[in-house]
C-alpha cells in the first residue's frame, strides 16, 4: 500500500488534514519556516553574487529530524504549506533541509480547509514555483540590508534595542507626518445656520440648512457676517422654490480583503489588526464544530484580491434566492477599480460554507471567533446581493435673496442591507419631505446659529494606517498586522484608545532615518520595492538584480550616516518610587515584557521592581490604589497595589464610587 506524507505548515491543520485524507497519508507541521539567516552573521555573500547563507533555525532540528525520517518512508512527499510566497519559500527550504528529490516531491495548494478542497488539490500537485520563491528571497534580502546594517546604527547613536525596517520605517514616516501636520494646523473659523419651520397642518417642525444665497452656495466665516444675514432674514417671507424626488442606489460592498477585513474590525468589532488576523487564523485553521468535526470556516486570509470561485458563487446564489428570494439576487459582477496592481493570488475572504449560517456554529465559536464570522459570513452574502435603492427627496426654500435646503431619504428596497448594515445615512425629515411642495405654507419659528472651528486631521488609528499603506503600495497583506505590532512593541508609537501617537523615541527615530536614508523612508520608494518584487514572482525580473541594484545605494548612506550623524540621547522616565536601597527616584524602564522600574544608579544600585501603572481608582477592600497588572498570557486585570495582602482582584477596570470622584472634582477646583 502506497505511503504518502504531507507538510503542513501550522499543528493546529494536521489533525484536520489528516481527517480528510485517511489512513494512507501521514500528515505533519514544520511549525513555520525551517531555515533562515543566521543571527550572528549578515548572512549575504556581497562579493559573490549576493549569495544567501541559511541555516537551520534554532529549535527546529528535532522537527527537521522527524519529517527526514517520514520522508524516507514515504513514496510521495506533498508540501502543502500555505497558498502564498511566504509559503512557497517555506516548501523550498522544507525540499533544500530534507533533501527531497524532485520526482517524489509536490506542491499542493488549498485555499480553504474542506475536504473538497483538499483533496482537489492532489489531483493539481505540482512542482515549486521558483519565481514566487525568489520574489520571497529578495523581499527577505532586501528586509534584511536594511534591518542588519541600519539597526546597529540606531544602537550607536540612540539606543540599544532598536530596530529598523524597509516596511516599518516608511509606516513611522506615515504616522509622523501626520502629527507634524497636526501640530501645524491652524483652526479657521467658520459659522452654520439653520432655519426650523413650521409646515402648515403639521405637528413637527422642519430644520433647514443654509445654502448661501439664490445664485451660489457660501460660506459664513465671522459673528459679523452672521449678523450681516441674520438682519437681511429678520422679516423674510419663506417659500418652498423646488422640490427634486429622485433615486438614489447603495451599492453592494466587495466581499473581504485582507485589508478591508482589518479596518471593518476595527471600525465594528474595535479588534487590532494582529488580533483579527490572530481570529481569522484560527477560523481558517479550522474550529471543532459538534455534528461535523473540525473544518475550516473561512478562506485563506492573506489576500488582496476580491475575486470569488464559480463555486461558492453558485452556492451564494442558491442559498439567498431560496431564502430572501430572487429579487435580492446581484445582476451583473460588482468589481473593483483597478486603481492598484493586486496579486489575485487567491479568493477574497469568505465562509467556505454560506450555508454553516454563524448562530448555527455560534455555541463553537468564542465570543470574538463568533463575531468575526458573523461579520465575514454577512459581507459575503452582502457582496453577492442587489444594491439597495432609495426615494430621494431635496427641497428648495428661499428668502430675502437667501437659500436653505432640506432634504431625506427613504429605503424603497433594502437589498443587500436586510444583512449588511454599514453607516446609514441619517434624514432630520424623513416623513414630513412628502408634504411639502410650492403650495406649503412655511412660518419661521427660530434660527439656531453656532460657531464651529475646523479641526485638524484625526490621528491614525491601526485602520486608518491600514488604509493608507494600502493605498500607497507599501507592504502587502501578511505585512500589515506585523509592521504596525513592531512599530507599536518598539515604542516608536503609542497606542491610547484607538488612536496611534508618536512617542519621543519616534521621533528622534523617524529623524535619524529622514535625514541619513530619505529614500527607505519615501513611500515611493518602498512602493517600487514592491512593484520591482511583484515582477520578479511574474518571472519579469532576476531577484538578484533587485537585490545588487538596493545593496550599494545603502551601504554608502551607512558609511556617511556613522560620520556624519550626532548621538542623540532619550531621558528615561523618572517616577515617584523611591528606591529603598540608595534613595535615588526610579526610572521607567523598558524589557521583553513591558515596563519596569529600575535605579538610575546601575551597576552600583541593581535594584529593579515591577511597574505598577495606577488608575486613579481607591481599592473598595482597603483604600489603596488600584494598578493595572497583566497576566502570563498578557491579559489586563486590574488589582490593588497591596496584593498579596489584599486580595482583590477584577478583569473589568473598575469604576470610582460617586463620592470619590466628587472629592477629585472639588480637589481640581480647589
Amino acid at each position: 500500500m502506497a505511503k504518502y506524507l504531507v507538510i503542513v505548515e501550522s499543528p493546529a491543520k494536521v489533525k484536520t488534514i489528516k481527517k480528510f485524507l485517511g489512513a494512507n497519508y501521514e500528515v505533519m507541521a514544520s511549525n513555520g519556516h525551517v531555515r533562515d539567516f543566521p543571527k550572528s552573521q549578515f548572512g549575504i555573500d556581497v562579493d559573490h553574487d549576493y549569495e544567501p547563507k541559511y541555516i537551520t533555525i534554532r529549535g527546529k532540528g528535532e522537527i527537521l529530524a522527524k519529517l527526514r525520517k517520514e520522508a524516507k518512508k514515504a513514496d510521495k512527499v506533498y508540501l502543502a504549506t500555505d497558498p502564498d510566497r511566504e509559503g512557497e519559500a517555506i516548501s523550498w527550504h522544507l525540499s533544500k533541509a530534507l533533501g527531497l528529490e524532485d520526482k517524489k516531491m509536490y506542491r499542493i495548494t488549498f485555499n480553504e480547509i474542506t475536504k473538497t478542497a483538499v483533496k482537489e488539490s492532489l489531483k493539481h500537485a505540482r512542482q515549486i514555483d521558483m519565481d514566487l520563491v525568489d520574489a520571497q528571497q529578495a523581499r527577505r534580502m532586501v528586509d534584511r540590508m536594511v534591518g542588519y546594517r541600519i539597526s546597529p546604527l540606531l544602537w550607536a547613536k540612540v539606543k540599544r534595542g532598536l530596530s529598523a525596517g524597509r516596511v516599518q520605517s516608511a509606516a513611522l514616516r506615515i504616522i509622523a507626518d501626520r502629527e507634524e501636520e497636526i501640530n501645524a494646523f491652524v483652526p479657521e473659523e467658520y459659522w452654520s445656520l439653520d432655519a426650523q419651520f413650521k409646515v402648515t397642518g403639521e405637528k413637527k417642525p422642519v430644520t433647514a440648512k443654509f445654502y448661501g444665497t439664490t445664485k451660489e452656495k457660501m460660506e459664513i466665516h465671522s459673528r459679523e457676517e452672521m449678523d450681516q444675514v441674520l438682519a437681511a432674514l429678520k422679516n423674510a417671507a419663506f417659500s418652498v422654490t423646488d422640490v427634486k424626488k429622485g433615486e438614489r442606489t447603495k451599492k453592494a460592498p466587495l466581499p473581504f480583503t485582507t485589508s478591508t477585513l482589518q479596518q471593518e474590525a476595527s471600525k465594528v468589532l474595535n479588534f487590532s489588526t494582529s488580533k483579527t488576523m490572530r481570529l481569522a487564523q484560527q477560523l481558517y485553521e479550522g474550529i471543532d464544530i459538534e455534528g461535523q468535526g473540525t473544518v475550516g470556516v473561512i478562506t485563506y486570509l492573506r489576500t488582496d484580491s476580491t475575486r470569488v470561485s464559480d463555486e461558492a458563487a453558485a452556492q451564494a446564489v442558491s442559498y439567498i434566492g431560496e431564502t430572501y428570494g430572487e429579487n435580492y439576487l446581484r445582476h451583473g459582477e460588482t468589481k473593483k477599480a483597478p486603481d492598484r496592481k493586486i496579486q489575485d493570488a487567491h479568493e477574497a475572504i469568505r465562509p467556505t460554507d454560506i450555508r454553516r449560517l454563524p448562530v448555527k456554529v455560534k455555541e463553537s465559536l468564542s465570543r470574538d471567533q463568533f463575531r468575526l464570522y458573523q461579520l465575514i459570513w454577512k459581507r459575503f452574502a452582502a457582496s453577492c446581493m442587489a444594491d439597495a435603492k432609495y426615494h430621494t427627496t431635496s427641497v428648495k426654500i428661499d428668502g430675502a435673496g437667501y437659500r436653505f435646503t432640506v432634504s431625506a431619504s427613504v429605503v424603497a428596497f433594502d437589498g443587500f442591507m436586510s444583512v449588511y448594515v454599514q453607516d446609514e445615512e441619517k434624514s432630520d425629515n424623513p416623513s414630513l419631505l412628502k408634504e411639502l411642495g410650492p403650495d406649503s405654507e412655511l412660518q419661521l419659528l427660530e434660527f439656531e446659529d453656532k460657531q464651529h472651528f475646523t479641526q485638524p486631521p484625526a490621528h491614525y488609528t491601526e485602520a486608518a494606517l491600514v488604509k493608507t499603506l494600502e493605498e500607497l503600495g507599501i507592504g502587502r497583506p501578511s505585512t500589515y498586522a506585523p509592521t504596525i505590532s513592531t512599530i507599536i512593541a518598539r515604542r516608536y508609537v503609542a497606542k491610547e484608545g484607538r488612536n496611534l501617537y508618536l512617542t519621543e523615541l519616534g521621533e528622534v527615530v523617524n529623524h535619524i532615518m529622514k535625514q541619513a536614508f530619505p529614500s527607505i523612508v519615501e513611500s515611493d520608494f518602498t512602493a517600487n520595492v514592491e512593484s520591482l518584487l511583484d515582477k520578479v514572482e511574474e518571472g519579469v525580473v532576476n531577484w538578484k538584480t533587485v537585490v545588487s541594484n538596493f545593496y550599494p545605494d545603502l551601504e554608502e548612506a551607512v558609511e556617511k550616516a556613522e560620520e556624519d550623524l550626532q548621538k542623540v540621547k532619550i531621558e528615561d522616565e523618572v517616577s515617584d518610587e523611591v528606591c529603598e536601597l540608595c534613595g535615588r527616584n526610579m526610572v521607567v524602564k523598558y524589557g521583553p515584557h513591558g515596563k519596569f522600574l529600575a535605579c538610575p544608579g546601575f551597576p552600583e544600585c541593581r535594584n529593579t521592581k515591577p511597574y505598577l501603572e495606577k488608575i486613579g481608582v481607591k481599592c473598595p477592600k482597603c483604600g489603596k490604589e488600584i494598578v493595572l497588572r497583566r497576566s502570563s498570557k498578557g491579559r489586563k486585570f486590574y488589582s490593588c497595589e497591596g496584593y498579596p495582602d489584599c486580595d482583590f482582584v477584577s478583569w473589568k477596570r473598575p469604576e470610582a464610587p460617586k463620592e470619590q470622584t466628587e472629592t477629585a472634582g472639588e480637589a481640581v477646583k480647589d
